[in-house]
């Protein structure tokens, strides 16, 4: 019914239907949505004929984008400077370490082709924004430190997966200094413009014109990306994060915005990302599968932990941000693609990048939310008294 749907309207509402399912289940077990949603898009491709189309991947991309921003915007400046040598140190090992180890397994123990060895270290090194942000939000951890600490860490690891990318695989061109231009004029003035609109017009006014404006420039970004070859999701975090200090005035206007986002745009992301997971690939490649989400899971915990700990993170807490810097998703399926595009690795290859990357949003995050989750009564004040120098130490001395 819905691979050969021509209604688009019934196609539509078969997401939806899932989506729905997936909050339900959500709330019962207790599980993030984000994860629920993508199990309910393995259901959707592997037995319902679910199927992807143009409309759908625009929705799906700027649920993405939109994630990604809200994620930049949730983070204080005032936080990010007390944390800034955390959130660099443990982002960066975060990307080093499985890039390392995920490109070192692929090249000289499976036999990979350099380039494509490259590819799978790239796209392992991830830590997944999106399903981090949506984690943080449905916990409450988003108003704390550690969340803010943790959701900074994720952009260092992702600007270092950007980078890696760009330096190896780029295709330099007139586009890319457009867009590049672009971008430092937005990050430049966005703040100061959002503001300015506030204070002209109010932020109760229902037309809404503060939230059409940062639409628009999530617009205007992403096609000069794309067109530039790159990605839409790439500023989003940039422009989030400049203004990140309105969101801390305006928490009306973050409300809005995430119910936009998680209601409507985010499950089309989320159920899509488990449709690129073949059940029968699974199996064919599951030793392949089983051990490359291990080196990256290991190379996270070795890379991550121990930096952690020497940032006086209470071992609870410890242990929860190394596998939440462990996730993957956007990034990982971006830079997989990237590779299966440019025939640096093939369809098999791909398809086990892909389900490792999903993976990795899966299995990290159960973990953390069955035994590590943090109490947030307890994180918030904990976070206050501890200053630049510890984010929580005192909560598990």
């Amino acid at each position: 019914m819905m691979a050969h749907a021509t209604n688009v309207w019934f196609v539509a509402a078969a997401w939806m239907l899932l989506a729905f399912v997936a909050s339900v289940v959500s709330i019962r077990t207790g599980i993030s949505v984000a994860l629920i949603e993508i199990g309910m898009g393995v259901i959707g491709g592997n037995f319902l004929g679910l199927e992807t189309s143009e409309w759908v991947n625009f929705l799906a991309t700027f649920g993405a984008v939109l994630l990604t921003f809200l994620a930049g915007a949730e983070i204080d400046p005032d936080s990010l400077r007390v944390h800034l040598k955390a959130a660099l140190a443990i982002g960066f090992v975060s990307f080093l370490a499985p890039f390392l180890g995920a490109w070192a397994f692929a090249y000289w123990v499976t036999g990979w082709t350099y380039q494509g060895a490259l590819i799978c270290g790239i796209a392992l090194s991830t830590t997944s924004v999106a399903v981090v942000y949506a984690v943080m939000v449905e916990t409450g951890l988003s108003r704390t430190s550690l969340g803010k600490m943790i959701l900074a860490a994720c952009f260092v690891t992702d600007l270092g997966t950007v980078l890696a990318l760009g330096a190896f695989f780029a295709d330099f061109n007139r586009w890319l200094l457009v867009f590049a231009m672009a971008l430092a004029v937005a990050l430049r003035f966005m703040s100061r413009l959002t503001r300015e609109l506030i204070a002209t017009f109010g932020a109760t006014r229902v037309s809404e014109p503060e939230v059409k404006f940062l639409f628009l420039v999530l617009f205007v970004l992403g096609g000069l990306a794309t067109t530039a070859r790159s990605e839409a999701v790439l500023p989003a975090y940039l422009v989030g994060l400049v203004v990140a200090g309105v969101f801390v005035e305006d928490r009306v206007l973050v409300t809005r915005m995430r119910s936009i986002a998680f209601s409507m745009l985010t499950p089309f992301y989320f159920i899509k990302a488990g449709l690129f997971v073949s059940l029968p690939a699974m199996v064919t490649s599951a030793g392949l599968i089983l051990a490359l989400l291990a080196v990256k899971l290991a190379a996270k915990s070795i890379g991550v932990w121990p930096l952690a700990r020497v940032f006086k993170l209470a071992a609870r807490e410890a242990n929860y941000t190394t596998l939440m810097m462990a996730t993957g998703l956007t990034f990982g399926t971006i830079s997989a693609l990237f590779g299966l595009e440019h025939d640096l690795i093939d369809r098999a290859q791909y398809t086990v990048l892909v389900t490792v990357v999903i993976g990795s949003a899966v299995v990290p995050t159960l973990i953390a939310q069955a035994f590590f989750q943090p109490d947030v009564k307890e994180q918030s004040p904990a976070v206050e008294e501890a200053g630049a120098g510890a984010v929580s130490a005192g909560h598990g001395r």
